[in-house]
């Protein structure tokens, strides 16, 4: 064992090909623990994902990763190459993409000149692609429940590849919505439904994948200051504000524009406003997303006020219809920020 075409991996090989689960090979940390940058012996590539001792997530959710990725084939999915439980190690190992995840360009200063408007526009259809592989096209149903920057990783064409599939839920075919009291997740991409009830559904990861197309046009996150008195507007209403005046073009982050055209790049924050609307049932499907993103032919229905979410300062997160209403009195807007996680949050 040890080459890219095992499934399963002694630990003996992957402690050789990270060299001990080196600092210097470490690539990042999600909520199932860090990931490392591995050699096997064949000269193969890999990254490692090891369970963290303190990580929420635990053998269900490594077990429900390897029995879904090993299912799904799609150039817009992370390649599953196997797993190793040995001597108390969870490990799971994947394909190593250089670029590694979308965030990490996108998000710096620096890097995110690298993204021109041609590779965005590439990301945002690829990532809609994947998606829609994983609503309808597959043998199976199944339901991200955590898309956002940091699960998306870049090869070196800079190509979207969806990943981290611990958190994701197979439905039967007669199944299409559920509903948990558990609530894992990232702040700034939840659908409000899931955050505030626990309802998740194709439409939830619709919502998500809005948020990122517009992170990725804008080139910012989707967080918003904590600071009464800041006029850090959060990344939703900055884009309707934008929408709503006349001047989409003004969010554009200074990127290339190599290959831009303004028709393509409205369309794409219009499809991206009508996947973050607050009624789930009047955002797209991924099917119609993936049509919209590619036909200029076809009429857009005009999008309603984005949701966004407010907390009470009794801690408790409250929903505020449109971005018109006043925040409820004795409530600051949540701290929407990209790597903060939640669980065990009782749908109300």
């Amino acid at each position: 064992m040890g080459s890219s075409e095992s499934l399963l991996y002694d630990l003996s090989t992957l402690r050789a090909a990270t060299d001990n689960f080196s600092e210097e090979n470490k690539l990042g940390e999600g909520g199932f623990g860090p990931v490392y940058k591995g050699t096997l012996q064949d000269g193969q590539e890999i990254a490692v994902k090891r369970l963290s001792k303190t990580s929420q997530q635990g053998h269900v959710e490594m077990k429900n990763e390897v029995v879904l990725v090993a299912k799904l084939q799609h150039k817009n999915l992370v390649r599953l190459l196997g797993c190793c439980i040995q001597e108390q190690e969870m490990l799971l190992v994947y394909e190593f993409l250089a670029n590694k995840s979308l965030d990490k360009i996108l998000f710096d200063p620096v890097r995110r000149q690298e993204l021109t408007w041609g590779h965005r526009f590439r990301i945002i259809q690829g990532i809609g692609r994947g998606l829609l592989y994983l609503h309808e096209d597959s043998r199976l149903t199944i339901i991200h429940r955590d898309l956002k920057a940091s699960n998306i990783l870049l090869d070196p064409d800079m190509s979207p590849k969806i990943s981290d599939f611990g958190l994701a839920k197979l439905f039967s075919l007669d199944t299409s919505v559920g509903n948990t009291s558990h609530i894992a997740g990232t702040y700034g991409y939840m659908a409000p439904e899931y955050a505030l009830h626990g309802i998740f559904s194709a439409k939830s990861d619709v919502y998500s994948y809005g948020v990122l197309v517009l992170e990725i046009i804008a080139g910012r996150r989707n967080t918003f200051s904590q600071y009464p008195g800041t006029n850090n507007e959060d990344l939703l209403t900055t884009v309707w504000r934008h929408w709503s005046h006349g001047s989409v073009t003004g969010l554009l982050d200074g990127c290339s524009a190599d290959g831009l055209q303004p028709s393509e790049m409205l369309r794409c924050v219009h499809v991206g406003l009508l996947c973050v609307q607050e009624d789930a049932h009047l955002r797209p499907s991924m099917a119609t997303v993936v049509v919209m993103l590619n036909s200029r032919s076809i009429t857009l229905p005009v999008p309603t006020p984005p949701a966004y979410l407010v907390r009470s300062r009794a801690g408790a997160l409250v929903r505020s219809q449109t971005h018109e209403e006043e925040t409820p009195a004795g409530a600051v807007r949540v701290p929407f920020g990209n790597d903060a996680y939640i669980s065990d949050m009782e749908p109300r």
